[in-house]
């Protein structure tokens, strides 16, 4: 059992700076310390995202494994945010497990996101089923020509069912700059889907 305990440093343990340091410096066990503060949070993240304790334990391994292949290339240059670092690279695996899966639920009941509107399938036949995952398909190209910041919003709000409060949280801004990235990233899709006259109708 590691003599640390979960969450932030406490008065008489080092800090995620002073350990990251002394890792990067060749003591293994300081990453030890650094894996047991933080593992918690990390995990339940990641497990929020997936739903799944199989995936989430994949991906919480691969998370911190970049994390150390960084560390022992001398690539974090967090200035001390070592838990918002390790939060971003697995936020970004999880975003790279559901596009690997082509998994997009898109189904809104506002007109905001009318975009991304769509309805069961499960009555369609085989060609209809072909013309919606082409649909699908032609809105996932759209997103990935938004600019980064709009394109992490949309996919977290698409992909993952994120919460604006939640976005701002892991993106590090306010509720009112997540919304705003959303609404012009919806701008912008409609200017390329205009662009393009593209047709974005459900069989």
């Amino acid at each position: 059992m590691l003599s640390t305990p979960s969450g932030p440093a406490k008065p008489g343990f080092p800090s995620d700076v002073e350990l990251v340091r002394r890792y990067c410096g060749g003591e293994e066990h300081a990453f030890e310390l650094l894996l047991a503060r933080h593992k918690r949070k990390v995990w339940s993240h990641i497990f929020l995202m997936v739903r799944d304790r199989e995936v989430t334990e994949d991906l919480f391994q691969e998370a911190f494994i970049k994390v150390v292949h960084h560390l022992k290339a001398d690539k974090y240059n967090e200035e001390g945010k070592f838990l918002p670092w390790v939060m971003r690279i697995a936020h970004n695996l999880v975003i790279d497990h559901f596009r690997r899966l082509k998994k997009m639920p898109m189904s809104r009941s506002s007109e905001e996101y009318d975009v991304f509107a769509t309805h069961a399938q499960t009555d369609k036949n085989v060609e209809e089923r072909i013309v919606n995952a082409q649909i699908d398909e032609d809105v996932r190209k759209l997103i990935d020509q938004l600019p980064p910041e709009q394109k992490e919003v949309v996919v977290m709000r698409t992909y993952l069912d994120m919460s604006f409060k939640e976005i701002a949280e892991h993106t590090d801004v306010s509720i009112n700059t997540a919304l705003g990235r959303m609404r012009y990233a919806l701008i912008n899709m409609r200017r390329l889907i205009k662009q393009h006259k593209m047709v974005l109708e459900r069989a």
